[in-house]
């Protein structure tokens, strides 16, 4: 195990030193390098992806209760709920599920 540390240490120390003192930067030939057209301006918009614009919901500021009949019943009125339960037949086998009625009326 400690020859596996000290090969690897010996190794990570001449990746550091060798390309350090080895590296140059590389050049093109001057007939391989392109030139920028004269008609064409490269800003940094340009260069840039275009995404679409979202879309914003709008929401109308009416009043609009959360119950069937959607319309005011008006100040007095009062909600009335009949419960009971229900059998449902399931894949799981039938299970008896709540069930709630409601309208409004006048107070």
């Amino acid at each position: 195990m400690k020859r596996i540390v000290t090969v690897a240490m010996w190794a990570a120390l001449a990746g550091l030193v060798l390309p350090a003192a080895t590296a140059r930067a590389q050049t093109a030939a001057p007939e391989l390098k392109a030139a920028p057209k004269p008609d064409a301006a490269v800003t940094d918009m340009s260069a840039q992806r275009r995404r679409p614009l979202r879309r914003v919901p709008i929401y109308s500021q009416e009043w609009a209760p959360s119950v069937y009949p959607r319309y005011n019943p008006g100040p007095n009125a009062v909600r009335d709920c009949t419960a009971h339960y229900v059998q449902e037949y399931r894949p799981s086998g039938t299970v008896i599920t709540p069930r709630m009625n409601c309208y409004w009326r006048p107070g």
